[in-house]
């Protein structure tokens, strides 16, 4: 294919200026007081953080810490923005100050548009709670014949990429589309369309598997943690190759710490694992230095796109793990982040959808506005 290649938006994702100003006061104060950062102190600041909020290791899986998780758990992700019980503004006006910062992506939707004018639109779409709605039952998440169908048109448009926590083989199951790519285990593992597309590429197959010697280890996991939460009702362990899940969203909240705490007995053991959280689901992968930004990355440079300013990668997602993603596009200063989510959570996004609903309409839209604007050229 031909060396096409990556966009920097009109609209720059928030973290665009050379300071950021933040304030000290409840995130919804009447009067708050500000301070400005350095960018790049910021940045600095929102990874530090970013790392000692997710990743539970060796070093610091003390029972003092199971509170702190359970805590986390309730949460699920991204962390949501609550007011401090000082707070007497509505929920009303919580979520008015949050569309503020992460806009409509349907409503702005012709902003979007306007910035890849000229550019190559790329697609990245998370799975579970974007593409299909969370269910009690991750074996029963199947995508709508709607938004198989949308998506596949949107791939019929423009590169696509399905960037998940499950197996590969498991999403594929649910989507059953072959003209687009998947990266699985987090974007551990990356297999190009299967058929020849728009783009020229064919019978691509795996194009990426960073955590192949961890397979043996994550099976050996996978069946001690289905031993060990047995005797909780509800939990669930699911083997995504290159990673593992533990769902908790069938488990009575009473029962969340000792969940934690069979899930801590089974890490200790492994340092070469960590934990990260998504949505009601421990995540337990590699120590690696691979998450769903890094896949995102490897795609753009797959296709061509690594050095390219004609370009606008675009994605969509509603977990704590998509913000991986988000913050790359943020350092990148390139294309756009869309957080699904119909209450404020704290995110690296720049836009916001409240459903897969408002999803399957976005994306609607944007394969319109392609087929118009080839029809006009």
């Amino acid at each position: 294919m031909m060396n096409q290649n990556v966009i920097v938006t009109d609209r720059k994702p928030i973290l665009s200026s050379k300071t950021i100003t933040v304030s000290n006061s409840p995130l919804f104060s009447p009067t708050p007081t500000y301070f400005t950062f350095p960018r790049r102190k910021f940045l600095e600041l929102l990874e530090a953080s970013d790392k000692n909020s997710n990743n539970i290791t060796k070093n610091n899986l003390g029972a003092g810490k199971i509170a702190s998780w359970v805590d986390s758990m309730r949460d699920s992700s991204p962390t949501r923005l609550r007011p401090s019980s000082r707070d007497s503004v509505s929920d009303n006006d919580h979520k008015t100050s949050w569309i503020v910062r992460f806009p409509s992506a349907l409503n702005l939707f012709d902003e979007i548009v306007n910035a890849a004018k000229g550019k190559q639109i790329v697609m990245f779409l998370d799975y579970d709670g974007t593409l299909s709605p969370i269910v009690e039952d991750p074996d029963k998440a199947y995508i709508t014949h709607e938004m198989r169908e949308v998506v596949k048109n949107v791939a019929l448009n423009f590169p696509t990429a399905i960037v998940t926590g499950r197996s590969i083989d498991k999403v594929r199951s649910f989507v059953k589309l072959s003209e687009i790519y998947y990266a699985g285990s987090h974007g551990m593992d990356i297999e190009g369309p299967t058929n020849e597309n728009t783009y020229g590429e064919s019978n691509q197959g795996v194009l990426f598997q960073s955590a192949r010697e961890f397979v043996p280890m994550i099976e050996k996991v996978v069946k001690i943690l289905e031993e060990k939460t047995k005797g909780i009702p509800g939990a669930m362990v699911e083997n995504n190759k290159f990673c593992l899940s533990v769902h908790f969203r069938r488990v009575d909240e009473k029962r969340w710490t000792a969940l934690a705490e069979q899930v801590k007995s089974v890490l200790i053991d492994y340092p070469q694992l960590k934990l990260t959280q998504g949505r009601k689901v421990l995540e337990i992968r590699p120590t690696i230095k691979w998450d769903k930004g890094q896949a995102l990355n490897f795609l753009l440079k797959s296709l061509g796109f690594e050095k390219s300013e004609d370009v606008v990668p675009v994605y969509i997602g509603d977990d704590r793990t998509d913000e991986d993603a988000f913050k790359v596009l943020r350092e990148r200063g390139q294309g756009f982040g869309i957080l699904v989510s119909k209450v404020p959570k704290e995110s690296n996004a720049s836009y916001s959808l409240q459903d897969p609903a408002q999803v399957n309409e976005f994306l609607k839209r944007l394969v319109e506005w392609k087929r118009k604007t080839v029809g006009e050229a």
